[in-house]
């Protein structure tokens, strides 16, 4: 096994070739491998960016995002949930204890974490409850009609394509059952011309470093009609950025020493973006709470 020193060199420089070399495009789980447990989080693992109304840090608005995406789903007692992209299964521990789901299997494509997670599970005696998976989200081995709810917290913007993940949830999903995510997309074009430039140059430089497909680059708009054309009903796509981009960026300002959580090769672009305000950091970037229902089947 190598010394500490080298993995952690090799990590170092893993940070500033993903960050500055524009030739280099990785996978999806280099990235979180990458980024490992290096979390802005205090008292848990949780990689979301959080929902801060009312929550005064980050460890509490990103439960609050995932209690958010739970009670949209009306997750509850005897619901077989499915968690595409659980990361580090922080939110699957949370609502296996809020909401008592039956059963909640997770599905992620990083090793790592899928390692880290299953232990984590392990420890806290809930391997009955929570079964996790290393695999895809747009070829789920799982059965037709085999759950009640799907739900895919900040993670469906990576999916190939997210609209062949829409059409796997569908399938999946048992007859009235819930498909809930919490997404980024790309704001709808402002007024202006140098405005909606920097939206796309701003759009393009997140894309870039978090591996987001062109074919997921549309607007809130598009994100309907495309749940929609995947045979779900009761569509709605709600943005929340202003209660995620603009609070979180003030609450790093005001907290440095949460920054200092991050690999060090990772601080600098923290402490950077955090140098200019959040209508610049975000501009092209939206955030949204979008729901749909499997329809019934017909009667008669």
């Amino acid at each position: 096994m190598p010394p500490p020193q080298s993995r952690r060199a090799r990590q170092a420089w893993g940070h500033i070739d993903w960050l500055l070399n524009p030739f280099r495009r990785r996978e999806v789980a280099e990235i979180y491998d990458l980024m490992a447990d290096d979390v802005l989080t205090e008292r848990g693992l949780y990689l979301n960016l959080g929902y801060w109304r009312g929550a005064e840090d980050l460890d509490t608005a990103s439960a609050a995002l995932a209690h958010l995406v739970a009670e949209t789903a009306r997750m509850g007692p005897g619901d077989t949930v499915l968690d595409v992209g659980f990361g580090y299964a922080e939110q699957d521990l949370l609502w296996a204890q809020a909401y008592r789901p039956e059963r909640i299997v997770g599905l992620n494509i990083t090793p790592s974490q899928v390692a880290a997670a299953r232990q984590r599970v392990a420890e806290q005696g809930l391997e009955g409850r929570i079964e996790l998976h290393e695999a895809s989200a747009t070829a789920m081995p799982l059965a037709d009609a085999s759950v009640d709810k799907v739900v895919a917290l900040e993670c469906a913007f990576h999916f190939r394509s997210r609209e062949d993940f829409f059409r796997e949830a569908q399938r999946v999903l048992r007859p009235g059952g819930i498909l809930v995510l919490a997404d980024i997309i790309p704001q709808p074009p402002a007024d202006g011309r140098l405005r909606r430039l920097w939206q796309r140059l701003d759009w393009r430089l997140v894309a870039g470093k978090f591996l987001i497909p062109k074919e997921n680059a549309y607007p809130r708009a598009a994100y309907y009609d495309k749940l929609a054309a995947a045979g779900l009903e009761h569509v709605e796509v709600e943005s929340i950025r202003d209660a995620v981009y603009g609070p979180l960026h003030r609450w790093l300002a005001a907290n440095p020493q949460a920054v200092l959580r991050l690999h060090p090769a990772a601080r600098w672009a923290a402490r950077l973006t955090l140098r200019l305000s959040p209508e610049v950091v975000y501009a092209g970037l939206d955030y949204v709470l979008a729901s749909a229902v499997k329809p019934l089947p017909a009667q008669g």
